[in-house]
C-alpha cells in the first residue's frame, strides 16, 4: 500500500466541520489532500444550524456512517482517518469495517460496551441526559455549559468566541442510544469487534482535563480492543476537550499525523 496522501477528518458533536479549520490549513500545508465531510443535514453553517436544527434533530448514527463511508470509499487510496468526540467513534466504526489506512480518535466518546463513567462526564452531559423528552430534541448548551463540557483549559472570553464560532446542538436521540447501548441485549449502532486482526492501526489521544471524554474513557476503550493489531494511546498534559482549537494544537497534529503515517497499513 503506497502512504496515504490524504486525510479524513470526522467533527464531533455540538460543533460542525468549521472546528477542523486551523488543523485543515495546517495539513494542507503540508501537502495533504484534507476532507471534512459533515453528517447528512449538517453542511450548512453554524448559524443555519442554530436557526434551525431540524436536521440535528433526524440525523442518526446509520446515517452518518453511511455518509462517511461514501467519502472514503470514493478515494483512490486509503486515507487517514481522525475523529474528534463522538467523531472518534465513527472513525472507530469505518477501522472497524475495512475503511482507512490508519486511525486516531481525539477525545473520543466510547463505542458499545465501555461503561466506564466518571464524575465530570456526568456534568458535562447532563443538559441532554436529564430530561427524557431531550430524546426526541436537538439539545443546545448554554456557555456555561459549553464552557465546563469543552474550552475549561481557556480565558473566559477566548471560550466565549469559540462558543459563538462553533456550538451547534446536538442530537439527544443519538445520546440517549448511546448511554442506553451497553445495557440492551445484542448490538447497537456503535458496535465494533474488538477483535477484529484486519482492523488498521488505531491510537487513542486524550486532554488531561477533559471534562466530557475524560482519559479513563479513552484509556477503557482502547483497552477493550483484544486484535493482533496496534492499538495505542497518549494523553496530552492540561488539554481540555476541544483540542483541535486548544494552544498547543499544532503539537497534537503532527504527532498523530506522523504516528498515523508511520504505522499505516
Amino acid at each position: 500500500m503506497s502512504t496515504p496522501d490524504t486525510i479524513v477528518l470526522v467533527h464531533g458533536f455540538w460543533v460542525t466541520p468549521r472546528s477542523w479549520e486551523h488543523w485543515t490549513a495546517h495539513y494542507e500545508k503540508r501537502g495533504y489532500r484534507v476532507l471534512t465531510p459533515a453528517y447528512p443535514g449538517f453542511e450548512v453553517e453554524v448559524e443555519s444550524l442554530n436557526a434551525d436544527p431540524t436536521p440535528v434533530e433526524k440525523v442518526t448514527v446509520p446515517q452518518i456512517v453511511e455518509s462517511l463511508e461514501a467519502v472514503v470509499a470514493g478515494l483512490d487510496r486509503p486515507p487517514v482517518l481522525i475523529g474528534h468526540s463522538a467523531g472518534g467513534v465513527f472513525v472507530q466504526l469505518l477501522l472497524d469495517r475495512g475503511y482507512g489506512a490508519a486511525g486516531v480518535a481525539l477525545n473520543s466518546a466510547p463505542t458499545e460496551g465501555v461503561a466506564v463513567l466518571p464524575l465530570t462526564q456526568v456534568k458535562a452531559a447532563f443538559p441532554v441526559l436529564r430530561n427524557p423528552a431531550n430524546r426526541h430534541r436537538a439539545v443546545a448548551l448554554d456557555f456555561e455549559q459549553w464552557h465546563y463540557a469543552f474550552t475549561n483549559t481557556f480565558p473566559e472570553e477566548e471560550s466565549r468566541a469559540l462558543y459563538e464560532r462553533y456550538a451547534v446542538p446536538a442530537s439527544g436521540s443519538i445520546f440517549f442510544d448511546s448511554a442506553l447501548a451497553t445495557l440492551r441485549p445484542g448490538h447497537q449502532s456503535t458496535y465494533v469487534d474488538y477483535h477484529n486482526d484486519n482492523r488498521a492501526p488505531l491510537l487513542f489521544v486524550a486532554g488531561e482535563h477533559d471534562h466530557l471524554m475524560p482519559p479513563k474513557v479513552q484509556r477503557s476503550n482502547a483497552r477493550h480492543y483484544k486484535s493482533n493489531t496496534v492499538t495505542e494511546f497518549r494523553e496530552y498534559p492540561g488539554r481540555p476537550h476541544l483540542l483541535p482549537a486548544a494552544p498547543g494544537w499544532e503539537e497534537i497534529a503532527d504527532h498523530v499525523l506522523d504516528w498515523a503515517v508511520s504505522h499505516a497499513e
